[in-house]
């Protein structure tokens, strides 16, 4: 297979690889998808081939992403996907837990869509600051 990419583009799949790559790995320790790790290695070897070289480090022949790459500001947007999915999770998860868990079906979605949209405003209002926690 061949397939051409202008250098913006290249980057922009290196980019969608790295992301890809650490959701699927970030928290797997040894249990590591490798499949994953040899593709993105793979891509990241032909950086070196296309004036690329800063964003590459090659250890005992395997290429992989750069510091320089990792710290140019692909964590930042990983980090900002990682704020929005968490606010999002507690929001259903705190309107569920406020309908008891019953199991969501036609009649309650409404319901529920609503008490997310509050637990969002407020999250937007104010972040964590107003959850308190019973011990």
């Amino acid at each position: 297979m061949k397939i051409e990419l202008t250098n913006l583009e290249f980057r922009r799949l290196l980019d969608m690889a790295y992301i890809g790559n650490w959701v699927l790995n970030s928290m797997r320790g040894n249990d590591r998808f490798t499949d994953y790790d040899e593709i993105e290695s793979k891509l990241f070897s032909y950086c070196a081939k296309n004036d690329m070289d800063t964003l590459v480090e090659i250890t005992d022949g395997v290429a992989r992403p750069s510091d320089a790459y990792e710290q140019g500001g692909i964590h930042e947007a990983i980090a900002d996907y990682e704020d929005s999915i968490f606010f999002e999770i507690l929001a259903e998860e705190l309107a569920r837990r406020d309908m008891d868990f019953e199991p969501i079906n036609p009649d309650n979605l409404c319901e529920l869509t609503s008490r997310i949209d509050e637990y969002i405003s407020e999250f937007e209002q104010n972040g964590i600051d107003n959850i308190l926690l019973d011990k």
